[in-house]
């Protein structure tokens, strides 16, 4: 049986949560917060129309190996939350929440704290568990490219 793991990052942006929740609402953008080197394209024709059922195609490069990835946003809810969740891709499973908290900052100014939740399983358990350390160190590479990338495009 295949392990699930988890992955949580908090990214703390100085922006309304609407302005931030509109940034992720445009699925283009996943292409300016994912690392050059995982050379990241969304297949699918934009403007993407997100809601529930919203297929997204994407090809990309993992450890040089390049596939394709088939996500569906399985909940969306403006502008506090929504999930992706892989029906096609390099995982066994693999179900992304992102959820949007509105904060005040100690000057008054509105400030959004933002939540990324990654539930996964490695493929071929349980001899795809050998791999675990090396997957978890890109993920952890991939989220934190984000988050630096976030606060340059949205940080005041």
């Amino acid at each position: 049986m295949a392990a699930t793991h988890r992955l949580h990052t908090t990214t703390h942006l100085p922006l309304p949560r609407e302005e931030v929740f509109a940034f992720f609402a445009d699925a283009g953008n996943l292409e300016r917060i994912t690392p050059p080197e995982l050379n990241f394209r969304i297949v699918t024709p934009q403007p993407i129309e997100m809601q529930v059922g919203t297929l997204i195609d994407y090809e990309l490069q993992l450890f040089g190996v390049g596939f394709r990835w088939r996500t569906e946003i399985e909940t969306w809810r403006p502008p506090f939350l929504f999930s992706d969740m892989q029906l096609r891709g390099p995982y066994r499973l693999w179900w992304h929440m992102h959820t949007f908290l509105e904060r005040t900052t100690p000057d008054g100014r509105p400030a959004t704290r933002m939540d990324d939740r990654v539930f996964w399983q490695l493929p071929l358990a349980p001899v795809g568990e050998l791999a675990y350390l090396l997957v978890r160190f890109q993920l952890e590479h991939i989220f934190a490219y984000r988050q630096r990338v976030m606060q340059e495009l949205m940080g005041r």
